[in-house]
C-alpha cells in the first residue's frame, strides 16, 4: 500500500481513485470496489464490529485505498504500511453534507430494510454499524452534529499524521499538488473529474435490482 486515504465520502474520492490509478497507484480500493467484490462486505463488517482483520490479505492486490470503509481505519493502515503517504480530501462542509444526504445516507438506510443476507442488506448493515452508529452515533440527520463530526475528524487526521506524510487536498486543485506530493510528473491531460453522485446511484441501483 503506497497511499492511504483518510477522508469521508463525497469528497471527490471517485475522481481521486481515477487520478491515482492513472498515476500508477492502482488498483485503488474505494467504496465502489465493494460492488465488484461483495465478499469484502463481511470483512468490513467484522472490522466495524471490532474484530481482527487480515488487512494485508484484503489489500493484497491494491496500491491505494480511499473513501469509506477503508478511511475509517487509516490509523491501523498507517501502522501496517509505515512508508505509505496519507491523503485527506476536503470540501466545503455544507456542500458535503447536502451531497451525503442525497446519496450515501438514503441509499445505505434503504439497505437496512432489505433482506438481511442480501447484498444490499449486508452493505447497508455494514455502513450503519461503521458510520451512522460508529461515527455519527445515530445523529447524522442533525446537521450541526454531523458537521461537527466531520470537522473533528479532519482536525484529528491533521494532528495525527506527520506533516511530511500528509496532503490535505481539494480535488478542485487538480494534478499539481497531488503529483508534487507523490513525487511524480503531472500528466498532460485534464484531471478526471467524475460524476460521483451519478456513479453512486447507478451502482446502488444495480445492487438493488440485480
Amino acid at each position: 500500500m503506497k497511499l492511504i486515504g483518510a477522508s469521508y465520502p463525497r469528497m471527490g474520492t471517485l475522481s481521486t481513485k481515477a487520478a491515482l490509478e492513472h498515476l500508477g497507484l492502482g488498483p485503488c480500493y474505494h467504496f465502489v470496489t465493494l460492488f465488484e467484490r461483495p465478499q469484502d462486505v463481511d470483512v468490513w463488517q467484522a472490522a466495524a464490529d471490532g474484530k481482527p482483520v487480515d488487512w494485508t490479505a484484503l489489500f493484497a492486490d491494491f496500491q491505494a485505498a480511499v473513501d469509506w470503509p477503508a478511511s475509517v481505519f487509516y490509523k491501523q493502515h498507517m501502522a501496517l504500511y509505515p512508508d505509505a503517504k496519507v491523503l485527506l480530501n476536503v470540501r466545503d462542509p455544507e456542500e458535503w453534507y447536502e451531497s451525503m444526504l442525497k446519496t450515501v445516507y438514503p441509499a445505505s438506510q434503504g439497505g437496512l430494510s432489505a433482506p438481511a443476507e442480501s447484498a444490499m442488506g449486508r452493505l447497508g448493515r455494514m455502513i450503519d454499524t461503521l458510520a451512522w452508529q460508529g461515527l455519527f452515533h445515530g445523529q447524522f440527520e442533525e446537521k450541526p452534529y454531523a458537521l461537527s463530526v466531520l470537522e473533528r475528524h479532519d482536525r484529528e487526521v491533521q494532528d495525527y499524521v506527520p506533516a511530511d506524510r500528509l496532503l490535505v487536498w481539494d480535488v478542485k486543485e487538480g494534478w499539481e499538488p497531488l503529483c508534487r506530493f507523490l513525487g511524480v510528473a503531472a500528466p498532460d491531460m485534464s484531471f478526471p473529474y467524475l460524476n460521483d453522485a451519478q456513479t453512486f446511484r447507478e451502482r446502488f441501483l444495480s445492487v438493488t435490482v440485480g
